[in-house]
Parts: C-alpha cells; structure tokens; sequence
C-alpha cells in the first residue's frame, strides 16, 4: 500500500476534508493521528476507521492548532504513541461571513489564529520531529479564493499566508530531507460550506468550469498522491484541486 506504517498528523480531522484526509491515508496502510479541536469528533473518525484494525493504527487527539502548548502536546503524543512523524496536512480552518468593514478585531484574530498560525505551529513541531527522522513531507491547505478575492477579508488573507509560509519553509526544510507543498481546492461540499449565503454559492459554482463543487475525498486523492513517492521532487508548489475555476 502506497503509504504502509508511515505516520501522519491530519488536523481539522472531525469532519470534511480532514475526514476524508484520514479516511484516505488509513486505506492505504497509513498510522493517522485524526486531530481536533472537538475531542468527541476526533475519535468518532478515528473508531469508524480503526473498525477491524489492532485499534492502534488510527488515534483521535483533541488539538487547539492557535495554541502551541497544545500543538506540542499533540505532537509529543504521536511521537509517544508511534514513534515518528512522517507527514503532516495541516487542514483545520475556520472562517466567518463578514464584511470588510464590520470585521471585528476577534474575528478577524481568530481566522488568522487558526488558519495562519496553526499552520505555522503545526509545520515547526512537526518539521522538529521529522528531522529526526531525516526526511518528512508537510502538506498545507490554502484556498482559490487567494486567488479570487472570493471571500471574507480575513480568510483570503490568511489563505494567502498560507501559500507564502510553504514557500519560504520549502526552501529552508529542503535540507533536511522535507518536502512543502500546498493544495488548493475550490469550493468544496463540505459543512463549513454551510454558512455561505445560497446566491454567494451560486455564483461560485457557476465560475467553475467543470460545473459542480469538489468532493472531499477530490482532495484527499490528491493529498495523498503529493505526500507519496510519486511525488518526490515536488516542493515548494501550489497544487489546485478546483475544477478549473482559478489558474495557478
């Protein structure tokens, strides 16, 4: 199997793409840390797919990615727990509906907590741990609508951060035997979709070519093509997953 006993930290893991993500990286012989912030979710997806496994192969970890003390404690557990990290998606992402001058200061903090600097506290604990290993590959979530500017202010802009931290890490990790990339899907049938007002979904379906959202497990086949072998000497790069609506 394309992955077999190689460890991956999947954050957002409790629903979506995360879920999918894990669902993904188990099938193909992977040890998953499905990480959370809502414990109760974390292990729901780690006991649907750890059904008829050795219950060791599939972990659910309660994780605030904005807090580092917690990214450590989470990181120290699967180093405990398996004994290595080999991959980290860094997936968990919020946004809010809000406009640009209404964007109040917690909101706009809390996007960014969580979708910038969880990705940057998750890519050093992790890239720490692989070092020892010699090697690793870390996956990071972006967005098309960096692209677009369709979007909330404060998602854009951390989306966009995003792609400039795997960027400049790439580069830097590349000794180490690491590999940075970032996927960037489109508008995807997910539940965070759900707080987007039906004409804004509307008019993002009707710009994408391909003429329907992405699928969640549309992602992880991917995620999981770009965290193989397959992929050996792609660092550094934006892979888009959106059905043609942005070129990259």
């Amino acid at each position: 199997m394309k992955h077999e006993n190689r460890v991956v930290f999947v954050t957002g893991a409790g629903q979506g793409m995360g879920k999918a993500i894990v669902e993904r990286f188990v099938a193909e012989g992977a040890l998953v840390a499905a990480v959370d912030i809502n414990q109760q979710a974390a292990q729901a997806v780690a006991d649907s797919c750890g059904a008829g496994l050795d219950g060791t192969r599939v972990i659910g970890l309660a994780c605030d990615v904005s807090d580092s003390s917690s990214v450590r404690d989470a990181m120290a557990e699967v180093e405990r727990q398996f004994g290595r990290l080999d991959i980290v998606v860094n997936n968990a992402g919020i946004g809010s509906v809000d406009a640009f001058v209404d964007t109040p200061d917690e909101n706009w903090n809390r996007v960014i907590g969580v979708n910038l600097t969880g990705t940057f506290l998750c890519c050093r604990e992790g890239a720490r741990l692989m070092q020892k290993n010699g090697s690793g590959i870390i996956i990071n979530v972006s967005s098309s609508a960096v692209m677009s500017g369709e979007g909330p202010s404060h998602y854009c802009a951390s989306k966009a951060g995003v792609i400039g931290l795997t960027r400049s890490i790439a580069r830097e990790l590349a000794s180490s035997g690491i590999r940075v990339n970032t996927l960037v899907p489109g508008p995807t049938n997910t539940p965070m979709m759900a707080d987007i007002p039906e004409d804004w979904m509307e008019q993002m379906v009707n710009a994408i070519p391909l003429g329907r959202m992405c699928e969640p497990d549309e992602v992880a086949r991917v995620a999981s093509f770009i965290a193989s072998e397959e992929a050996s000497f792609i660092t550094g790069q934006n892979i888009a997953v959106n059905g043609g609506m942005v070129f990259l």
